[in-house]
């Protein structure tokens, strides 16, 4: 197949790989493919708010630090987490065509 899927950790999603351009492709390799991506789309509003939890936690833990390295290592995890619903909104906005 000339698309694979393969999970990424970071995100908690698969992710398509292609092999040759989406222009190349095979209409039933096409079908698939969407298909495929539209499903793991579909879960990426939730993964958003998962991290959105974890966003919400860590910010309460770091109201009550007053440790500045603790505080230091808390807006890393924050920092962290914001980046990963970047990229799944970057994500869920991609159409495997573009």
């Amino acid at each position: 197949m000339s698309v694979q899927f393969i999970y990424d950790r970071r995100l908690g999603i698969e992710l398509p790989l292609f092999e040759q351009s989406w222009d190349a492709l095979d209409y039933k390799i096409k079908d698939v493919t969407l298909k495929k991506w539209e499903e793991i789309r579909g879960t990426i509003p939730d993964r958003v708010k998962e991290f959105e939890e974890k966003i919400r936690i860590v910010h309460l833990q770091l109201s009550d630090e007053e440790d500045f390295e603790t505080c230091c290592r808390l807006n890393e995890e924050m920092a962290e987490l914001a980046s990963i619903i970047n990229d799944l909104w970057i994500w869920f906005r991609q159409s495997p065509a573009i």
